[in-house]
């Protein structure tokens, strides 16, 4: 099997599965209880909080578990207008947000919140004067992607961050979930005020996340209840895949020091070998790109027949986002980005994991070309 479908979710690494296993077995309990069991359980718990906070380069307190990205999302944006309601109710963000982003500030309207959406360019990047230009008094939200999940654009989070250094009443949500472990992000440096990660984007286990939250900066809670995580997110913590995530991430940052190389190698042989047909379009840019993403479209074919054909040679890749893949809309992203909703119909996604390989990449484009030929003689005999 050749699995290119790394941004929907990657495989757990055989290290992070045992030390599930491990701590399901072995350490069962409620890290709130008071015996001492529980006190052994929520002594890891903090181990690995502080593990974590090591390999971010945060304080331990400012990390707060959740169960994944589109919790960690909802939380930031959420939790963030219901707090500061009474300060202002304009948040900006970018036209090509994941969707738990996008729908997360459509649902604010009906509070009377409003949502300006900043256009990008063919590359996807935002503008920064027009970012500028929106900032209200009543601001009290920037929510912008880092990279982006179906095309692998990078923003200018650095940029953003200097600007809003001059707007102290506004704070800075940054997604970070396709980023990490691909493309760094030092969360102080670039004035992050929150930030969301996903365990099962870098080889961890799907059900866990963090918000990292900047010591000082308060939210109100989705969730109420036993108060866990300093009162922010309530429930009993998933201390396995808690431990289990943070394995994870040590691993994956430590491959990203030694891999980072050959994963760019491969995608700059994918773009080479896909530009060379007539019939391809690629929409992931060449420059501020993460090294793991590929956006490309075949002229003249839905983009769910080459998924299904590539499926024959136990290739897999996908549409667009996992999140969005079976409802049958056009890309946002792609539209936003400027690109025809015909040409977006049939983009296709490859990413990519540290474990891909070259070979893996040749058989790929073999693939594809074959499935070019093959379809293209189709499409011929039927029009006969």
């Amino acid at each position: 099997m050749i699995y290119f479908d790394n941004s929907a979710t990657t495989k757990p690494y055989k290290e992070v599965l045992d030390s599930y296993v491990k701590v399901s077995t072995d350490y069962f309990g409620n890290p709130s209880s008071l015996h001492k069991f529980g006190g052994q359980v929520e002594a890891l718990l903090s181990q690995a909080r502080n593990q974590m906070a090591t390999l971010l380069n945060i304080n331990s307190k400012e990390i707060y578990f959740t169960s994944g990205g589109t919790e960690s999302n909802n939380l930031a944006i959420k939790g963030t207008a219901m707090m500061y309601k009474n300060r202002g109710n304009h948040i900006i963000t970018s036209a090509i947000e994941h969707a738990s982003i996008r729908e997360s500030l459509e649902s604010l309207k009906m509070y009377g919140f409003d949502i300006t959406y900043l256009s990008v360019n063919s590359e996807g990047r935002i503008d920064m004067e027009e970012l500028k230009r929106s900032i209200r008094d009543e601001t009290i939200l920037v929510s912008i992607i880092h990279v982006n999940n179906e095309v692998g654009t990078i923003q200018p989070i650095k940029e953003i961050g200097k600007l809003l250094k001059d707007y102290p009443k506004i704070l800075f949500h940054v997604d970070h979930v396709q980023g990490i472990s691909k493309v760094p992000l030092d969360f102080h440096e670039c004035q992050i005020d929150l930030c969301s990660v996903s365990a099962h984007k870098f080889h961890g286990l799907k059900g866990n996340g963090v918000l990292y939250l900047r010591e000082g900066v308060k939210i109100a809670p989705l969730f109420t209840g036993g108060n866990q995580e300093w009162l922010v997110r309530s429930g009993t913590e998933n201390v396995a895949g808690i431990i289990a995530m943070a394995k994870a991430l040590r691993m994956s940052l430590t491959k990203m020091d030694s891999e980072l190389e050959n994963i760019l190698k491969i995608k700059s042989y994918l773009l080479q070998e896909l530009g060379q047909e007539e019939e391809i379009l690629i929409h992931t840019p060449i420059e501020n790109s993460a090294p793991h993403i590929i956006n490309f479209s075949i002229k003249g074919f839905k983009a769910e027949v080459i998924v299904h054909a590539l499926e024959e040679d136990d290739i897999f890749v996908s549409t667009t986002s996992a999140c969005s893949s079976k409802v049958k809309s056009v890309s946002h992203t792609l539209l936003g980005m400027g690109i025809t909703e015909d040409v977006a119909k049939s983009a296709i996604r490859v990413s990519l994991s540290f474990e891909n390989t070259r070979e893996e990449a040749e058989k790929f484009v073999q693939a594809i070309r074959k499935t070019i030929q093959t379809l293209g003689k189709v499409m011929k005999n039927n029009e006969i």
